[in-house]
């Protein structure tokens, strides 16, 4: 794909003459923040590639959820955004096919009568999730008996699921697995209970940005720019998702 950014485009991308990134620090598989408190990770090394094209700098809008990405649409905080391509969230945002996929499993304790990811939906089980996040609102379609329990954030789950004592924690599986590590008062249900495809998005009224950004995306998972990025910030378990269905 030649890097030149179409003019409509770099338009809609930059209306302030600046590219705003939405950062979301609540997933740390697509960002983290560095020692000197600059983003790092996939999600920020996409936006300074697309800044770099662009010829513009770049402005990290930073937040704690992808939820609360979702809600800055209202006041015009950003003008791309790096977060799970809900169908939800599609009502207000245009996604590009995935770029990473990652999993969404089950925290419960350790002695727990859980055993499978498919013995969580019944009823008196409560499950603690991340508000807004991709699996709250896949949850939300899917969960038919369980109760689920929202903290304003995805790390807050965790801490919501220890303080109110509940029954499982939902969340993004490598956090979730980091912290089974040291907490054997706690394990992870085998395998997934969905796929989260993070994509990355735009304004719904910005029909050019969002055309070249689903180039773009393809363009540098083929590259090998998307694994790198995702090695580089020590993310190798999770997935450069796979290239885009062709129309």
């Amino acid at each position: 794909m030649a890097q030149t950014v179409p003019e409509a485009a770099a338009h809609e991308l930059t209306p302030s003459g600046k590219l705003r990134a939405a950062i979301n620090y609540g997933n740390p598989v697509l960002a983290q923040k560095g020692a000197d408190g600059e983003p790092r990770g996939v999600s920020a090394d996409l936006a300074r590639e697309l800044a770099r094209r662009l010829g513009k700098p770049v402005v990290f809008v930073e937040f704690d959820s992808a939820g609360a990405i979702v809600e800055a649409i209202e006041r015009d905080a950003w003008d791309v955004a790096f977060l799970g391509g809900d169908p939800k969230r599609a009502e207000r945002i245009a996604f590009t096919a995935p770029y990473v996929t990652i999993e969404g499993a089950y925290l419960v304790p350790a002695g727990s009568p859980l055993a499978k990811n498919e013995d969580v939906d019944r009823a008196g089980v409560r499950i603690a999730v991340g508000k807004g996040s991709a699996y709250d609102l896949f949850l939300k379609r899917e969960i038919k008996a369980a109760t689920l329990v929202e903290a304003p954030t995805s790390a807050g789950a965790v801490d919501l699921f220890v303080s109110e004592k509940l029954d499982v924690a939902a969340g993004v599986k490598q956090p979730l697995e980091a912290y089974a590590k040291t907490h054997p008062d706690v394990r992870l249900l085998p395998g997934r209970f969905m796929v989260i495809n993070q994509a990355i998005g735009a304004p719904k009224t910005r029909s050019a940005a969002a055309a070249y950004l689903s180039d773009f995306a393809e363009e540098l998972k083929a590259s090998g720019f998307v694994a790198r990025a995702l090695a580089a910030s020590g993310q190798s378990d999770a997935s450069v998702a796979p290239p885009a269905a062709k129309n």
